[in-house]
């Protein structure tokens, strides 16, 4: 729920008592949903306008008591850090600045993977440069550009990634998603190359929103704010000239979350965590995706392909959400796998990693043609996308159909390039399980990787 309690706070002071209002309803029933979850323990936490507004301490005092738990209020800093904290949860070696654009300030914060430098708040948020600029957006042009200049921190941007937090942002981005027609809907970690999110930014704040095509995307009540926020994205992109704008969901919120996590935790990689998770799920032997990884690992090593330390971890996550699918109809099963991983809640991927991960499972159950593929989702994939998906999802086919799917055999049956050869073991007890269709299948591998196939008993 949009209260807009940093509506009137810069030029009044204060906290408006329709916001007061509309905030505390919506505590009430927050507090109701928690009970009803038996939720044990609620962190909760508030922002800029709590903090620059003469009746914050009143409204959290209410508001505390309505949520049975204490209220803290944030520093400028510490709001940015724990930002800076939801980006790196979220997306994979994070290299840029982070920007939160919230209703009553914008946060800055410099992050490289796991490190979080400096931090840094402005009266800009949306709500604040409206009322600031008396909702002019000439004056409110002028009020940012002259917040940024000379600042230190965004010249260290240069040639890097803004990564934009933040509701508002998210909306602009949406608009600019449907605008382009854009083949895939999920938000996080939706790119934007800088010249075109400078170029769109001018746009959206040069005309009427109302008159902007596709609109109606954005939700009513976000609209009044785009072009303040399109105002704030263009300069800070002109002033920091990074290479691209990232958009992540992940913000202050999960920021908190994942400071509350032990060192162990923050340490792990949440795509594998996820697809570990789910292939515990869903899976008919979840320890038969951990020797997939396993097995493909040796059969990459010999196979003379080259691959990135990305490419392998994102090989890792497929194997282990290769058999997700098996309980659906076998005629649907590359499809509703595909669906399932495409639009997964995953974090700390790109879309196209997104697209490998859903192509090497289709391929593993629907066959190498791409004659069935969703166009959508083919748009995503690169050429080396697509062949690296169909080489896994060929090495899967192999595994499948020698293992049915459970665990014990992969270990002992090793696939490797031996002399120009494509070698499958099937040693002792295991040569039984050799058939024209296994051959088959490690036949089409072969051709991919331009070996000849050879099974040995």
């Amino acid at each position: 729920m949009l209260a807009g309690l940093g509506r009137q706070v810069q030029t009044t002071g204060l906290l408006a008592l329709d916001a007061i209002d509309a905030a505390l309803t919506a505590l009430v029933r927050f507090r109701a949903l928690c009970d009803t979850l038996h939720v044990r323990k609620v962190w909760a936490i508030a922002t800029a306008a709590c903090r620059d507004a003469r009746n914050g301490p009143a409204f959290i005092a209410e508001a505390s008591r309505i949520c049975r738990t204490p209220i803290k209020i944030l520093s400028g800093k510490r709001e940015a850090q724990l930002t800076a904290l939801g980006v790196i949860s979220g997306i994979y070696k994070p290299d840029g600045i982070v920007g939160d654009l919230g209703g009553g300030s914008l946060e800055l914060v410099d992050v490289h993977g796991s490190r979080v430098r400096g931090g840094l708040t402005l009266p800009l948020g949306g709500l604040a440069l409206q009322d600031i600029a008396g909702r002019s957006l000439k004056k409110a042009e002028k009020v940012v550009e002259d917040s940024f200049r000379g600042m230190p921190l965004l010249k260290e941007g240069e040639g890097r990634t803004l990564y934009a937090v933040g509701g508002t942002w998210r909306a602009l981005a949406r608009l600019h998603m449907w605008q382009t027609g854009y083949p895939f809907h999920v938000m996080h970690n939706y790119r934007i190359a800088a010249r075109e999110a400078l170029e769109f930014s001018r746009l959206v704040h040069r005309v009427d929103t109302e008159t902007l095509s596709k609109i109606e995307v954005v939700n009513a009540a976000r609209r009044p704010l785009l072009a303040y926020a399109a105002v704030v994205l263009e300069n800070l992109v002109r002033t920091i000239k990074p290479k691209e704008v990232v958009i992540s969901v992940m913000g202050v919120r999960e920021g908190l979350l994942y400071s509350l996590l032990p060192a162990r935790e923050r340490g792990r990689d949440p795509l594998i965590a996820a697809a570990a998770d789910l292939n515990v799920l869903r899976s008919r032997s979840p320890i038969h995706g951990e020797e997939l990884v396993e097995w493909t690992d040796r059969f990459m090593a010999s196979s003379g392909l080259d691959e990135t330390a990305d490419e392998r971890r994102l090989r890792h996550a497929a194997c282990l959400l290769g058999d997700i699918g098996w309980r659906a109809h076998p005629d649907y099963r590359g499809e509703q796998s595909m669906n399932i991983i495409a639009h997964g809640a995953f974090v700390a991927i790109d879309h196209p990693s997104r697209a490998y991960l859903a192509l090497s499972v289709y391929f593993r159950h629907a066959g190498l043609s791409e004659d069935e593929l969703s166009p959508r989702l083919r748009e995503l994939a690169t050429p080396r996308i697509l062949d690296r998906a169909r080489v896994l999802g060929a090495a899967m086919r192999v595994a499948y159909i020698l293992t049915a799917g459970q665990d014990g055999v992969l270990p002992k049956t090793p696939m490797q390039v031996k002399r120009g050869r494509l070698v499958l073991a099937l040693p002792g007890r295991f040569s039984k399980l050799t058939s024209d269709r296994l051959y088959s299948r490690l036949k089409q591998l072969a051709r991919l990787v331009g070996r000849e196939p050879a099974i040995e008993t």
